[in-house]
């Protein structure tokens, strides 16, 4: 007597994230100083001043930047690189000091990569942005990021303390390394998750890419893989 089989249903395959051109990568230094973050506020100050002025060029740089996509549709490599460089800088500051209290490694004083840092920060250049979402994408279109980014990134700052969760992580983070020596690994993926968010956001608002930031915390010191 014969029967008739069917085939067993198969799982779907499991979906991965597609990447996002904005990547951010970190390796946690291992050991870290149980003491060196109370004093990085004042470590980290020549950094501040720079950036300073290189967040005034940063504006000017994205007004040019805006006209430029607005009628040629292409965002100029020179001032692009500029542009992600200054994010770059910035985030490389933050996860030295209270951003991420990372690593004592002490930020280099440049725009560019510095493989041996570790942590890295890249944009893919995009070939043409629309000149249509350039006149939405930094203010409606991003009004739901800026929301979240407020929680993550608060308001209060003192020396020691940035405000928003991802200074209170740190602060907690700091706290470990003094009394345990380490720094816990859960907590170390998901202050670089919540970074990686902050850093597409600003990527998208500053009008480097017309990718919409997903709403979805990739925790962890690497980028998820692209789905294949």
């Amino acid at each position: 007597m014969s029967t008739n089989t069917r085939p067993s249903a198969m799982p779907p395959p499991a979906m991965t994230p597609s990447p996002h051109p904005a990547r951010l990568t970190a390796t946690p230094d291992a050991p870290l100083s149980r003491w060196l973050w109370l004093v990085k506020w004042l470590l980290a100050l020549p950094h501040y001043v720079v950036l300073l002025f290189l967040w005034v060029a940063f504006a000017g740089v994205s007004v040019v930047a805006f006209f430029a996509i607005l009628f040629t549709g292409r965002y100029p490599r020179a001032l692009f690189d500029f542009n992600t460089g200054v994010l770059r800088w910035n985030w490389r500051v933050a996860y030295y000091a209270y951003g991420a209290l990372g690593t004592d490694r002490y930020p280099p004083f440049t725009l560019a990569d510095v493989p041996e840092y570790p942590t890295h920060w890249e944009l893919t250049y995009p070939a043409e942005l629309s000149r249509g979402l350039v006149l939405v994408k930094w203010w409606i279109l991003a009004v739901p990021h800026y929301l979240v980014l407020g929680f993550f990134l608060g308001g209060a700052r003192t020396a020691w303390f940035t405000g928003g969760l991802i200074g209170l992580l740190a602060l907690f983070a700091g706290i470990a390394l003094a009394f345990t020596g380490r720094y816990p690994r859960g907590l170390f993926d998901l202050v670089i998750g919540l970074n990686r968010w902050v850093l597409r956001v600003a990527a998208y608002a500053a009008l480097l890419t017309d990718v919409y930031p997903p709403f979805r915390l990739d925790q962890g010191g690497r980028e998820p893989e692209a789905s294949s």
